[in-house]
């Protein structure tokens, strides 16, 4: 009978490729988490959400006012579609697409934030979200003319300073209109835009 060998057999050399690589998403979770982490912070744990004082304390943290036009951008951002609340779906997409994970980031991130918002490509739909993001009521198709002249200067102020003073000392003074409409909100961007332009004569 032949004996058997005293030798151990060789292990089969392993090829790179036989490897099982890393999970591809698991990087991402760890993102995720830490977004996640940092949504729970503010976030109101009854229900669910970001709520007003959530935001308040967010600007805060950031150093910037809650009726700073940036947090409107950053809403805009996140396609947030509740005025004053951020769910935790608009909150992961916001960060993500700005590619913060921590409170520092995202402070450092609102000047580009800025930046990109005032692009000319950017920044008709910025202005259309702005309006729809201050319907608060189901089927609200109008803002009172107060509402519709401090979103002006929000928006437009610092572009157009001379033609939304205009404006809104006009709205102030008529008795025509007490509410306004999208369509008039997208007409006061179009008049400001061609006030503006130099005469061609």
């Amino acid at each position: 009978m032949p004996r058997k060998s005293k030798r151990k057999a060789s292990a089969p050399a392993v090829k790179s490729s036989d490897v099982d690589p890393a999970p591809p998403g698991k990087a991402l979770l760890r993102k995720m988490g830490r977004i996640d982490c940092l949504y729970d912070l503010y976030a109101n744990q009854s229900i669910g959400l970001i709520d007003p004082e959530g935001i308040e304390a967010l600007c805060s943290d950031v150093g910037v006012g809650h009726t700073d036009v940036r947090i409107l951008m950053l809403a805009w951002k996140m396609k947030a579609e509740r005025q004053g609340y951020f769910s935790k779906d608009e909150w992961r997409t916001g960060l993500t697409a700005l590619n913060v994970n921590s409170l520092d980031k995202l402070k450092k991130a609102l000047p580009a934030l800025e930046k990109e918002v005032m692009k000319p490509s950017n920044f008709v739909d910025f202005y259309a979200y702005a309006f729809q993001y201050c319907l608060t009521e189901e089927k609200q198709r109008f803002v009172d003319v107060e509402t519709f002249c401090q979103l002006l200067n929000l928006v437009l102020g610092s572009k157009f300073p001379a033609q939304v003073d205009s404006i809104t000392e006009y709205l102030k003074l008529q008795s025509d209109y007490q509410m306004l409409s999208m369509d008039q909100w997208m007409n006061f961007y179009r008049f400001c835009c061609d006030f503006s332009r130099p005469s061609t004569i």
